[in-house]
């Protein structure tokens, strides 16, 4: 059960990951303002587009997408069942909570795909990819919601009564 306890303890945990989200852009900032191999005040809307999409595609993987399950397990505890829960309190509860909530981990994602897009040009392609996977599998789920879509109809025009007049002339 969570307790008033373990909600103190984690608004502890909350403030210094907040408080290394912030150290990290400050530092970011300042490795950016001496090594970017693009500059900000150049930005495009493709590069905003992709910037985007990538972050996009990062909080899905890192959130909801099974292949990176590994990575979320790390930070539960295994309960008496042998079941995975959150831990009531502590760091990896507050690494547990981010991990789960699209919203606070894509501040992370964003800040991280923003930095390497803008300091080295090798970022350029794996951040192509990750935008590239999005509008693909996105295209993947449009084409799905019309196939069901059209088979769902189909079996409802199949069950339905054949009305046939015999009498009726065209």
């Amino acid at each position: 059960m969570f307790q008033i306890t373990d909600r103190v303890n984690q608004n502890f945990w909350h403030i210094i990951l907040s408080g290394v989200f912030i150290a990290l852009v400050v530092v970011e900032m300042a490795l950016l303002q001496l090594y970017a191999y693009r500059s900000f005040a150049t930005i495009e809307l493709f590069d905003i587009a992709l910037i985007t999409l990538a972050t996009w595609r990062l909080i899905r993987l890192f959130v909801y997408d099974k292949i990176m399950s590994f990575f979320r397990d790390l930070f539960y505890t295994v309960d008496d069942a042998g079941l995975l829960v959150k831990p009531n309190r502590g760091f990896r509860r507050a690494v547990i909570d981010l991990l789960l909530c699209p919203w606070c981990f894509g501040v992370w994602a964003a800040s991280t795909v923003v930095f390497f897009y803008f300091l080295t040009p090798f970022a350029f392609y794996p951040i192509f990819i990750l935008a590239i996977s999005v509008i693909a599998t996105t295209l993947q789920l449009i084409t799905n919601a019309i196939g069901w879509t059209a088979e769902k109809k189909k079996r409802e025009v199949e069950a339905m009564p054949q009305l046939h007049d015999t009498n009726r002339k065209c």
